[in-house]
């Protein structure tokens, strides 16, 4: 089960683009892999309203109006073990309830002004989409401090030599001498990715490989990594594909860790995400359970594939309570924070000049009147920059949400637009926020109307 080995037919993807058209879906070229993907593999699509339609026949159910309470409860109740539930409009947090009900699959970063939304997809439970039991494993690689000596990664070699899986497991100098930081982990998988340019998987040198883990590389993702928790991503189990979004994501998370290595490595990895699927359509997979197992963890998948030598009340997974509490309800239903940018464009004209628009009080607006204006925005910006090198986007579902992103604004010395959801925009509105003059962040409020 690979995504490039699975294709639809010209009629069912005809059928599924008037599907999206008739319903003003808009998702970019990775999104529409990925739905094209579920498709072929659960069935027919439909789309789900509020409209009270039952979903006990299996397929792709396609919701883009979040239902809340009795809704929701419902809406899990009546849903096909079988199917696989997909929400274009992901990153609004008018989701989420509906997503703790559910087992997330999966994200889509945004794909520019073509597809400007997180698409999430998820389902019942992981058995739906099976093990990934077939297909070839990424190169499994792992590292630890040299202090530690050979017998440190014995384990995991015997396992790679069992199961006939290539690796390297190698030692490495550790500045504290037993124990990794988050750039050196970082340092050692770049440079496996310069020797080995397939999909990585890296695996902490204490773990147990109990199967061959093909399920990250038989999904087709760019990187895949369990949240301990649902939010605390957890750098001991790290997928990376040969694509290029995963090389930025790497990039990324090597540059943060070596400028803040005290910060704990999960943070370093959250914060290298968020930034990565604001700029590329990253194709992110939320590993089951089955891939980040603890030692005599009863509640571990029956079929585990990889377990850590941690105990299960282990604090080595989340030792940071910096980590902002805004940003852990976000994680839980895998999308971008309110301190977060949802979506970075780069306009093509040579300036360091930004401009950052708060999207505010999103909590009382439908989810298609939110991604109309998500749309708006960045096509206004796309056809008429003002001369701004770059534009960012942030939903702001509370007043201190904006608060805190104009503030974050301002550290970057832009220009803040603030617009609520039902609120037109003027054509030229980057070009008179570039023509003001005013140096430095500035809040501009535009007259209410109704859109």
């Amino acid at each position: 089960m690979t995504q490039d080995n699975t294709v639809l037919t010209d009629g069912m993807e005809a059928e599924l683009d008037r599907l999206l058209r008739a319903n003003d879906i808009r998702l970019g070229a990775a999104q529409r892999r990925r739905l094209c993907f579920l498709v072929a593999q659960f069935g027919q699509p439909m789309v789900r309203d509020n409209d009270g339609s039952r979903c006990s026949d299996g397929g792709v159910v396609i919701v883009v109006e979040p239902p809340t309470g009795p809704g929701a409860e419902l809406f899990y109740r009546s849903l096909h073990p079988g199917s696989a539930v997909v929400m274009p409009f992901g990153e609004n947090p008018a989701f989420d309830f509906l997503k703790a009900k559910l087992t997330d699959f999966g994200t889509i970063g945004p794909c520019g002004a073509e597809g400007p939304h997180e698409m999430w997809w998820g389902g019942v439970n992981w058995s739906v989409l099976g093990s990934g039991r077939s297909g070839a494993s990424p190169r499994i690689i792992s590292c630890y401090p040299r202090d530690l000596g050979d017998q440190h990664g014995r384990r995991l070699r015997r396992a790679l030599a069992t199961l006939g899986l290539d690796g390297d497991i190698e030692p490495i100098e550790a500045v504290l001498g037993d124990r990794l930081l988050g750039y050196e982990k970082a340092n050692f998988i770049v440079e496996m990715r310069r020797r080995h340019p397939g999909p990585l998987l890296f695996v902490e040198a204490d773990a147990e490989l109990r199967e061959p883990p093909l399920l990250p590389a038989s999904l087709g993702c760019d990187f895949a990594v369990h949240k301990w928790n649902r939010w605390e991503m957890s750098a001991r189990t790290l997928y990376f594909g040969a694509t290029d979004a995963a090389d930025a994501l790497l990039r990324h998370w090597q540059h943060l860790a070596s400028s803040y290595p005290a910060v704990w490595e999960g943070y370093s990895l959250d914060q290298a995400w968020s930034l990565t699927s604001s700029q590329l359509p990253l194709d992110t997979v939320w590993l089951p359970r089955s891939y980040h197992a603890l030692a005599g963890d009863l509640r571990a998948h029956h079929r585990t594939v990889i377990a850590h030598s941690q105990p299960t009340t282990t604090a080595d997974l989340g030792p940071d309570p910096g980590f902002a509490a805004m940003l852990r309800g976000a994680r839980r239903a895998s999308r971008s924070g309110a301190r977060d940018a949802l979506i970075v464009i780069k306009s093509p004209v040579p300036s360091g000049d930004g401009v950052t628009v708060i999207l505010r009080d999103i909590e009382v607006s439908s989810s298609r009147t939110v991604a109309t204006s998500i749309e708006a925005i960045t096509r206004a910006f796309t056809a008429d920059c003002g001369g701004f090198g770059h534009l960012e986007l942030s939903l702001c579902r509370w007043r201190d949400d904006a608060k805190f992103a104009a503030e974050a604004a301002g550290l970057a010395n832009h220009r803040v637009v603030e617009i609520a959801p039902w609120q037109d925009l003027p054509d030229d509105l980057f070009r008179t926020l570039a023509r003001s003059g005013d140096a430095g962040a500035r809040i501009v409020a535009l007259p209410g109307r109704a859109g």
